[in-house]
């Protein structure tokens, strides 16, 4: 009996041990298995180095070369996209400033963007807008970022208004497909205000003049509708001051003819408010040095700078000889305003306007020089 005792006490105990075993084995291989797991999901931006300083040397590489490094691997693509890339490049002193021109043909039937470096260099052809050829959309760019906005194709002789919006990223040279607005439109007015981009008025596809306004968070992804202009307006043009949406130029139902109204818009209370020291009809417009640079439609040969901290215009002589008809767009380069001919002027000479420079040296020449018809164009650092 005591024999059987002792077996039995010794059976329960190796019973006792084995339960421990299995209870405790399975935690031990679990554990195993999630520090292994973690260091697969873990991957350096480069192998051997600390990611602070992987990241810093990517933000090295010319600009010229991202789009091949981006297609290196996912982790290396989602840091040139990020906006930690463009921080730590501009601390490094390495943003390199490409101005992008949209360039057609006499016609407008055919156009392209290309990109004009710094030495006066032509650079790359960009890859084509997805969609159809368009007119009257609206241009934004925030960070390294194009953004494309709605506009109108011309189908068999009629005019298709759309909703669409594309961006173009310069970093990894592609273009994608964003949310569509509420309202398709086309001859608006647009501008980016403290990250988010405004679209206001214009026409809609059935001709109507429009008075809503929408914005789109790219964080989001999304456009939502905001508080309405008083009254339609279209054929203008938006910039922002000081945390503050400015439209003016263009045509609104408040007067016959072009307006003089500005319209400004208020983020932080959602409220328009009207001002009267805008400017008519304008044919191109640039903002440099908290500055608005623009041409009226009457007057070519004078450039309109708007001050917004005492609501001032002046005017000054632009040293352009030959015909009066000859119009221009703007581009901006290093500080300073580019003045593209709008049409094929023999031996024209891009101007530039340095706004820093003394009185009376002002004005000079450029190298930099579209292909074609400068359609429009933007500045992008990347």
């Amino acid at each position: 009996m005591p024999s059987l005792g002792i077996h039995g006490l010794l059976g329960g105990r190796k019973r006792f041990v084995d339960l421990e075993v299995q209870l405790h084995v399975p935690v031990q291989t679990n554990l195993a298995l999630t520090l292994q797991a973690s260091q697969e999901l873990y991957c350096p931006v480069i192998p051997g180095l600390p990611d602070d300083v992987a990241k810093f040397c990517l933000t090295l590489v010319p600009r010229r070369d991202l789009p091949v490094i981006g297609a290196v691997c996912k982790r290396w693509m989602s840091f040139i996209k990020s906006k930690e890339f463009l921080a730590v490049r501009k601390e490094a002193g390495k943003l390199e400033e490409w101005v992008y021109v949209l360039t057609g043909d006499a016609d407008g039937r055919e156009n392209h963007w290309e990109v004009l470096v710094g030495s006066g260099e032509k650079g790359k052809v960009l890859p084509s807008m997805p969609g159809p050829v368009k007119a009257g959309f609206g241009l934004v760019v925030i960070d390294a970022i194009l953004f494309i906005i709605a506009g109108y194709s011309v189908d068999i002789g009629k005019a298709c208004v759309s909703n669409d919006v594309y961006q173009y990223d310069s970093r990894l040279n592609r273009w994608s497909t964003l949310a569509k607005m509420n309202v398709a439109r086309h001859d608006f007015a647009c501008a980016e205000l403290n990250g988010n981009i405004y679209a206001v008025g214009g026409f809609d596809s059935n001709g109507d003049c429009l008075s809503s306004v929408e914005v789109y968070d790219p964080n989001r992804n999304m456009w939502t509708l905001v508080a309405s202009l008083r009254c339609p307006r279209w054929g203008c043009f938006a910039c922002s001051f000081e945390g503050k949406l400015y439209v003016m130029g263009g045509r609104s139902s408040f007067t016959i003819g072009n307006s003089r109204f500005v319209n400004v818009y208020n983020p932080q209370h959602h409220s328009w408010c009207e001002m009267k020291s805008g400017c008519l009809m304008v044919t191109a417009h640039a903002v440099l040095a908290k500055k608005l640079f623009c041409f009226e439609w009457k007057n070519q040969r004078k450039l309109a700078i708007y001050d917004p901290v005492d609501n001032s215009w002046r005017k000054i002589p632009v040293p352009v000889t030959g015909s009066s008809a000859v119009a221009f767009r703007f581009g901006i380069f290093d500080g300073k305003l580019l003045l593209f001919s709008l049409e094929k002027v023999p031996g024209y000479q891009t101007l530039l306007y340095d706004p820093d420079a003394p009185v009376g040296s002002e004005w000079k020449t450029s190298s930099l020089k579209p292909s074609g018809l400068c359609l429009c164009s933007v500045t992008i650092k990347a």
